[in-house]
């Protein structure tokens, strides 16, 4: 099975120069952790994420209203992301490993065209295990995955 057949399709996003509160705001209104950051010369292009916890925390050590926070100032660079033509099971390994919950699905320029998530390989291992009783992935491995990412990290010292 490849991602294109569990993948979100158009993603909502936001661009660099946007702030944090018209991200939340995003996260709100389609109920959503995560936000792909594009590019703003139009491409498309994926040059990040930011997610519902890097918005607190940005809201904790900038302290400030989320209005006046950037969303380059807080976002993650770096992005683990995928193809719509790629493996879940490679997917699902790279959740894994990387820790994170949802990967962002470009494509062969780099545009931003989907976004897979934990959830839809749970789904999708479910679906196939009642369906053929091989699934691609299985609910065991999803919930190593799951358990792999919600391992705590070494635990860092509160800023006073």
């Amino acid at each position: 099975m490849k991602i294109n057949e569990i993948m979100s399709r158009s993603p909502h996003a936001c661009r660099l120069e946007d702030n944090l509160n018209s991200v939340a705001r995003l996260m709100w209104e389609h109920d959503c952790g995560c936000i792909p950051v594009i590019s703003t010369n139009g491409n498309g292009a994926l040059v990040g994420v930011i997610t519902d916890r890097d918005i607190c925390m940005a809201a904790y050590t900038q302290g400030k209203p989320l209005i006046e926070i950037p969303v380059e100032s807080s976002m993650v660079r770096g992005v683990i992301a995928c193809r719509a033509e790629d493996d879940i099971a490679m997917v699902e390994a790279r959740m894994r490993v990387s820790r994170v919950r949802r990967i962002p699905v470009i494509d062969e320029k780099g545009a931003l065209v989907g976004i897979v998530s934990i959830n839809d390989l749970a789904r999708a291992a479910e679906r196939e295990s009642v369906m053929s009783g091989l699934p691609t992935v299985t609910l065991s491995e999803v919930a190593g995955t799951l358990a792999a990412i919600c391992t705590p990290r070494t635990k860092v010292e509160t800023p006073m």
